[in-house]
């Protein structure tokens, strides 16, 4: 096998795979099953490469080589984002606050691209009943939305009672 054939192929899997991140990035933070985007990003082009090499259309070496640059660049990726706040949010972004003090923020919706029948889904889901409950509701960095409930809207606890028991 040619060098500069391997070194072509890391190049292009190089390529492919930061323009898939930032194709994702752009696309916002919309969960894909359990799995982050971007381990999807790096799911489907490991099952191209593999496809790729088992059927023959590229050779065994050049498809461990797109496998390796990969691999690599999803845990650089990972490592990078762990070490600097500006690469975790300029690969991962930052959480955006959807509902405040019971009000859901219009703006906030509008720039996640979601509506608010996928919110109160979302809320459903979380045992919400009413907007109301909901004083802070944040739409993950991840895709989940997580929420804090106002304190009347929390489930009364053993402490809660006048004499401490149950």
């Amino acid at each position: 096998m040619d060098p500069q054939q391997l070194l072509l192929t890391a190049l292009r899997a190089s390529l492919i795979y930061f323009f898939l991140l930032l194709v994702v990035r752009l696309l916002g933070k919309r969960e894909v099953g359990n799995i982050s985007a971007f381990d999807l990003i790096v799911a489907l082009m490991l099952g191209e490469v593999v496809d790729e090499a088992i059927y023959g259309d590229v050779t065994i070496l050049q498809g461990g080589m797109a496998i390796a640059v990969i691999a690599f660049w999803h845990v650089a990726n990972s490592y990078a984002s762990f070490k600097s706040n500006f690469i975790d949010r300029l690969t991962g972004g930052t959480p955006t606050v959807l509902i405040e003090k019971g009000k859901i923020k219009q703006e906030a919706l509008a720039k996640e691209r979601l509506n608010e029948e996928e919110l109160f889904s979302e809320l459903r889901l979380l045992g919400i009943d009413g907007i109301k409950e909901v004083k802070q509701g944040t739409l993950e960095t991840n895709g989940k939305i997580s929420v804090i409930k106002q304190n009347w809207a929390e489930p009364l606890q053993k402490q809660d009672l006048p004499d401490g028991k149950g």
